[in-house]
């Protein structure tokens, strides 16, 4: 059975985004190990009681791919969110969420290639690739595309030399 989104009355998880951004202006994107087909997404994680979401994305950047050398270059002005579909919903967090309320941060990415390891202590991703920003909205998953509209929008402006 599949749930009225407006009258689901369970929050949304504090979660902060990354875009990881290249010398070549590209875009940090992985392919998520528990997810079927091919989705890809820009790390992304929780916010853990006491951090801002500017620690959080220095952490999970480290926890997600092995490395945050990396420079905060930007921030959303508004959180955004998005709801998971309903059977997905009730298997992940224990259910306790509807989705994610998300703050997005953008990155220079100062390290080299070989500095990304997704191989850490708890993978989360399969694969991972740096793409051209237009590429984004094709490769990630659909419940997920209006928030990285929006972001991408407000990060174009880093994606141009």
């Amino acid at each position: 059975m599949m749930k009225n989104k407006k009258s689901d009355p369970r929050p949304y998880r504090p979660c902060v985004g990354m875009m990881l951004i290249n010398r070549n202006k590209r875009v940090f994107v992985a392919k998520r190990i528990d997810t079927r087909g091919s989705h890809w997404q820009m790390p992304q994680g929780g916010i853990e009681d006491g951090e801002t979401p500017v620690e959080a994305a220095f952490r999970e950047l480290n926890e997600e791919i092995g490395t945050n050398n990396v420079e905060l270059i930007a921030e959303c002005p508004d959180w955004f969110s998005y709801d998971l579909p309903y059977h997905i919903s009730k298997k992940v967090w224990q259910g306790h969420y509807r989705g994610q309320k998300q703050k997005w941060c953008a990155f220079r990415f100062l390290g080299m290639d070989n500095d990304i390891d997704i191989q850490t202590r708890s993978p989360e991703f399969s694969d991972w690739r740096w793409a051209e920003a237009q590429e984004l909205q094709k490769l990630i998953i659909p419940f997920k595309k209006d928030v990285y509209e929006r972001v991408i929008r407000i990060f174009q402006p880093l994606l141009v030399d």
